[in-house]
């Protein structure tokens, strides 16, 4: 599937204002572990093919923005939204609403003590809701991109949120319609992959299709990768960056080789194998 570009911003600031308005757990999969069954949830497919969406058809640029607009409305709302990301299909909800935070961890029969990444829109949006002990270049070499940087949360973000450690992972999916819609939303998305815990990860709407009666809305970007290479579903490359100097990475993830490179070739950590705090 080739890259899905950013419409105009006019068209985006339309939306929004019609808006307005990693390892996993270890429980096994069950019945009791998922949300209350409800009508399927609503099924919106992004635009395929347009090479340019400046140039594109208006009936391409109409459905980025009404998938755009319906997923800021459902987040909004406290619902949870499947997505495609630059690694896999996740589950967003808002991490400012507590109730969508224990949903999530319903509908995956996920481990309490497991920890929700966190994505955002931009790099800028980083210092609000972390304690940054990298130089700002860092953070901009490997984001967007399939990485998770671990830092050290702020009291901005809900103290609900993964409240058993002071850390908080941080994502920008080197994906269009992910980074509009963390913009749009403006705020903090708690992002966790769509699968029930210790199945296998989703690189396509209908592998989590058991799901779809749980969710507000499934946002159909596509495929992504190769649905037969094993290392597509390793997800992102997780990373420690809370102390100093050092780095330590906690889920090696499918961009290893080439954040190791960047943190010690270009910025000189050094690898630790200490535990997280």
């Amino acid at each position: 599937m080739g890259p899905v570009r950013t419409p105009p911003p006019a068209v985006l600031a339309a939306v929004e204002a019609a808006a307005m308005g990693l390892g996993e757990g270890s429980l096994a999969p069950s019945v009791g572990c998922l949300l209350p069954s409800r009508p399927a949830a609503r099924l919106l497919q992004l635009p395929r093919g347009v090479a340019d969406s400046r140039a594109g058809r208006a009936a391409d640029l109409e459905g980025w923005s009404g998938a755009l607009s319906a997923a800021v409305s459902s987040l909004r709302a406290g619902g949870l939204v499947a997505v495609p990301t630059d690694t896999l299909y996740g589950v967003a909800c808002s991490a400012s609403c507590s109730a969508a935070l224990g949903a999530v961890y319903s509908l995956k029969g996920r481990c309490q003590t497991k920890p929700l990444a966190v994505c955002l829109g931009r790099v800028s949006d980083i210092y609000r809701y972390c304690q940054v002990r990298v130089p700002r270049e860092l953070l901009e070499d490997l984001l967007p991109g399939p990485v998770t940087l671990v830092m050290e949360r702020s009291g901005e973000l809900n103290k609900d949120l993964n409240p058993f450690t002071p850390l908080v992972g941080i994502r920008i999916p080197d994906h269009a319609f992910m980074r509009d819609l963390a913009q749009t939303f403006s705020g903090p998305l708690a992002l966790t992959s769509a699968n029930i815990s210790s199945q296998p990860s989703s690189l396509n709407v209908k592998e989590f299709q058991d799901l779809w009666p749980h969710l507000s809305l499934v946002i159909d970007g596509g495929p992504i990768g190769d649905i037969k290479s094993p290392e597509c579903r390793l997800g992102s490359t997780v990373v420690d960056l809370s102390v100093p100097g050092k780095y330590r990475i906690i889920r090696p993830g499918c961009a290893l080789t080439q954040t190791a490179a960047i943190l010690q070739k270009k910025y000189g950590l050094v690898p630790s194998e200490e535990p997280c705090s």
